[in-house]
């Protein structure tokens, strides 16, 4: 496993995220924030070059809709090609952080 593992988490959280029902960016880095109970926090200039990225990788669509203000908003939902993702992500997170777990054992 390398260092990329640790860098796809950005993917694998808003994925997790999206698997939940459609957001936009804000409302994205909120849950996260929100779920993790402070301890995460998505900063909005690295979480929209992703959402581009993977919604050019075909995981996630945009939808223009109202928000809840009542504003013009994207909100980004799973594709089917997005859930499989999401299930290799979280299979890679799985994998990681066992060998971390493991290496903290490590006496």
């Amino acid at each position: 496993m390398g260092y990329d593992k640790l860098q796809g988490t950005l993917d694998l959280l808003v994925l997790k995220v999206l698997a939940r029902g459609p957001e936009h960016g804000y409302g994205i880095t909120l849950r996260v924030k929100q779920i993790s109970e402070d301890a995460l926090r998505v900063e909005e200039g690295s979480l929209y070059p992703a959402l581009h990225r993977m919604e050019q990788a075909g995981w996630i669509k945009p939808e223009w809709k109202p928000s809840e203000k009542n504003r013009r908003a994207k909100y980004y939902h799973l594709t089917a090609k997005g859930r499989k993702r999401l299930a290799q992500e979280q299979e890679n997170w799985a994998r990681v952080t066992e060998g971390v777990a493991k290496v903290l054992r490590y006496a």
